[in-house]
């Protein structure tokens, strides 16, 4: 008894050990949420869309806010780490913020020793990863190794009531769904296959011996059907104990799994973050799209722009953004139309305009122009109107 009991809390210890650092494939009765394929399309949409947004060194000026560009703003937004884009870096952060590290995601900043400068901003694997609370402050532990979070980039999302340095993510919440999910996905597969929808009925005569036995049925079967036939095995039933006139097998529409699932789908967008047109609910909806980016996007690359701006950055005049005009659902008409009005009113240059559609610039269109007659900004005033010729109409 001692004995088994012993091999249990092994068997049990590595379980929890396989789920710890990743390894569930192999642990019976264990489904990791990223195997479902709808949480996998919200959080991969989130975190593609989110890593096309650049980040931008920006400094605090009496005349406004302007673009700063050094070797920090490169290393952050160009190769923050020796082997990853920054497209390959923001995903890998939220997809754990997600998914993965469950409100949680650690960077850990590479200090060069000859230069002091930040060599490589390398993510954890957030399985590998927990947390002691100390006085005043808590440290992490990551593969038996204790950093400290002046060390870190420490992302969070959802601030955990309790403990506010450490989100908090939707596994839980997510639980019932993706077993519902899951379970729709089950008997869908069990439709598509054909077991309960036979293409073929075969009435025979009730007191046939064939009925009878297996073999005997096999042969009516070979007798009527060939090998060719595909789909489920039909059915053979006694000819005068049901009449059958028409067979119209179920549908998913009439055991309602289609508007289960839906109901699932925008449940699990709604609770993610995302419209529910990314998984297939509904059409797209240009105005929700541009909702989404204002709130849910806007707000992941606030978590990203202002941990990178308190974890990195010392000058108390500079800071971090993280550009979301490259997601917003443009058409080249509605970006002319909006250039061409900024031009007009002297608030952009003509290659600025050029450039929001993906020309290159033109020397010719360098100066700012103006709405009379489009006449450039530095002969505004050479017009006659201005130079007292309309006082001379007066007098007449």
């Amino acid at each position: 008894m001692a004995l088994w009991k012993s091999r249990r809390k092994r068997n049990a210890d590595k379980t929890l050990m396989q789920i710890a650092y990743g390894d569930v494939d192999n642990v019976v009765g264990y489904t990791k949420l990223s195997d479902n394929p709808d949480i996998l399309i919200a959080v991969d949409k989130i975190a593609d869309l989110v890593s096309n947004m650049t980040i931008h060194l920006m400094e605090n000026t009496s005349k406004g806010d302007k673009r700063v560009r050094n070797q920090l703003s490169r290393k952050i937004d160009i190769e923050p780490h020796q082997n990853m884009t920054r497209k390959a870096w923001v995903y890998k952060i939220v997809r754990d913020l997600l998914l993965e590290g469950d409100g949680n995601s650690i960077v850990h900043i590479g200090v060069d020793p000859e230069t002091t400068l930040i060599s490589d901003l390398t993510p954890f694997q957030m399985q590998a990863v927990s947390y002691e609370d100390i006085d005043g402050g808590y440290l992490i532990n990551y593969n038996g190794k204790i950093f400290h979070p002046d060390e870190v980039i420490h992302f969070v999302m959802n601030p955990n009531p309790n403990y506010p340095y450490k989100g908090t993510g939707y596994r839980v919440a997510l639980r019932d769904i993706v077993k519902n999910l899951n379970q729709a996905n089950k008997t869908k597969n069990s439709f598509m296959s054909g077991k309960y929808m036979p293409s073929l009925i075969i009435s025979v005569d009730a007191m046939s011996e064939e009925l009878t036995s297996e073999e005997g049925k096999e042969e009516i079967l070979k007798k009527y059907t060939t090998e060719s036939d595909s789909g489920a095995r039909p059915w053979l039933i006694p000819a005068d104990l049901v009449k059958v006139e028409q067979v119209k097998p179920l549908s998913l529409k009439d055991i309602a799994i289609i508007e289960g699932a839906e109901l699932d789908k925008k449940t699990l967008a709604g609770l993610i973050g995302v419209p529910a047109f990314f998984l297939g609910v509904g059409s797209f909806n240009k105005e929700e799209y541009v909702n989404w980016v204002n709130t849910r996007a806007y707000s992941l690359g606030q978590i990203l722009s202002q941990t990178l701006t308190k974890d990195i950055l010392f000058n108390p005049n500079w800071y971090f953004k993280l550009n979301a005009r490259s997601l917003y659902s443009y058409d080249l008409s509605e970006m002319v139309t909006a250039g061409v009005q900024m031009v007009d009113r002297n608030a952009m240059r003509r290659n600025e305009l050029r450039n929001w559609i993906g020309l290159d610039p033109d020397e010719e269109m360098e100066e700012l122009i103006v709405l009379e007659n489009y006449v450039p900004a530095s002969q505004l005033g050479d017009q006659e109107k201005l130079k007292g010729g309309g006082n001379n109409n007066d007098d007449e």
